[in-house]
């Protein structure tokens, strides 16, 4: 092939590909979600990447709307690729409800697709790890979703982060109560923005854009104006919203939320009530959550999500409430990768078995196969280059160990195991060879 015939290899722009390193990463927080979602007893599912158009249009506002990818497939139908995973859970809960029953649990692990902007940590195709309870109503659901965004957090390795903590039945409330309910959605993803821009601007943009009188705007935004501790700030909204049987439902369950997590041990500093957060997508009825690290504020929330209990009812006349939160993955090791967190190491294997003699090379892949069933991950050299050239390659794959055999050790039923980080080594008997190693992995 000629050299103006070649396919010139590149990434398509918004997506990336993953080296070796940073999929061991990936794949050591989707374990890590994994077991703190099955620890809660939170069961997997999984859904198709494509959906009917009519599915997945109208469910996330108008901006998600213009992120889908929709196109026609081969069959002529209006399809396109799921933005969320919350969406096609309401869809699947309202075909199979009967069948699982309820409460649902679930946990979903796999890649969406947005045509939005490409930003540092953000990309058009990345994977989320969501955990939901489907078909309940009850505070207890929205408590535990809490502790699972905490233990989860803490789990991958993160001591200090802030799950932050709203209730969209207080910002309905005050909506109600300024007589402004039906901009609710244009509303409450200006409040979203109150973090980033700050009052003024959130005040103008009602206004301006929105249609609210600026005494109207000015009313919404008393929610930024409150202070003090929770509870201080918890019994000056109950006082705002006294006479909107809503809003002081989101306040008591707001109050027992944060009285029960701690004294569930969830740490006071790791919890915030953070009235400014209203979350943009239109589908969130009450509690809401955002996670944010202490040591990267500006990446945004890592873990969000919150209480959905109308989604399900463009498909089904049953009433299928739910709560639940997404880990974003992509983004979170995008931070990792910020805070050198990431091991440097390209492979699962620990141990790489070196080749110094090529009659005897039964005996190195028995070594190996003998690491392995002990539940040691073992390489065994693919060639029988020299000596520095394997050792070379160990390095720069990240090994921790090497295991070493020539005539002599053989002879002797000895292993040289070198460590690869501290450059010692040692002489070890076979026969202790998977007890001397399990002890330095």
């Amino acid at each position: 092939m000629s050299k103006s015939q070649r396919i010139q290899p590149r990434t398509l722009k918004g997506f990336r590909d993953y080296l070796p390193n940073q999929m061991i990463a990936r794949e050591r927080l989707i374990e890590t979600a994994r077991d703190v979602y099955r620890a809660y007893g939170f069961s997997p599912i999984d859904t198709p990447a494509l959906e009917y158009a009519e599915i997945l249009t109208g469910k996330g506002g108008q901006e998600s709307d213009k992120q889908l990818f929709r196109f026609e497939d081969s069959g002529g139908r209006d399809v396109a690729m799921r933005f969320d995973l919350t969406v096609p859970l309401a869809r699947f809960a309202a075909q199979y409800i009967n069948e699982l029953g309820t409460p649902f649990k679930r946990y979903h692990i796999a890649s969406v697709w947005r045509g939005e902007k490409p930003q540092a940590g953000r990309y058009r195709e990345f994977m989320q790890c969501d955990f939901d309870t489907v078909g309940t109503t009850s505070n207890v659901a929205d408590i535990e979703t809490l502790l699972v965004i905490h233990d989860l957090i803490e789990k991958i390795g993160f001591e200090r982060f802030t799950v932050r903590v709203n209730n969209r039945m207080v910002l309905n409330g005050l909506l109600e109560l300024h007589s402004v309910a039906e901009y609710s959605t244009e509303i409450l993803r200006a409040l979203d923005k109150l973090p980033k821009i700050g009052r003024d601007k959130v005040l103008d943009e009602m206004v301006d854009v929105v249609g609210l009188s600026r005494e109207q705007a000015d009313g919404v935004l008393k929610l930024s104006d409150l202070s003090g501790d929770q509870t201080a700030v918890l019994n000056q909204l109950e006082e705002m919203l006294k006479t909107n049987e809503q809003g002081l439902e989101g306040v008591n369950r707001l109050r027992e939320l944060f009285s029960t997590a701690q004294t569930a041990g969830i740490p006071s500093d790791r919890l915030v009530l953070d009235l400014s957060i209203a979350r943009g997508l239109d589908y969130y009825t009450g509690t809401i959550y955002e996670t944010f690290l202490s040591d990267l504020p500006d990446i945004g929330s890592v873990c969000s999500g919150g209480r959905y209990d109308n989604l399900a009812n463009l498909f089904t006349s049953q009433s299928l409430p739910g709560v639940g939160a997404s880990l974003g993955l992509d983004r979170l090791l995008a931070a990792m990768e910020s805070l050198e967190l990431i091991d440097s190491a390209a492979t699962p294997a620990s141990v790489l078995v070196t080749i110094m003699d090529k009659s005897r090379l039964g005996d190195y892949l028995r070594i190996g196969r003998t690491l392995r069933q002990a539940g040691i991950a073992a390489e065994v050299y693919a060639d029988t280059k020299n000596f520095g050239k394997q050792m070379k390659y160990a390095n720069r794959k990240g090994f921790r160990l090497a295991l070493i055999a020539g005539d002599e050790e053989f002879s002797q039923g000895q292993w040289q195991l070198k460590d690869l980080q501290n450059g010692e080594q040692q002489a070890v008997p076979e026969n202790e060879l998977v007890q001397v190693i399990q002890t330095r992995t």
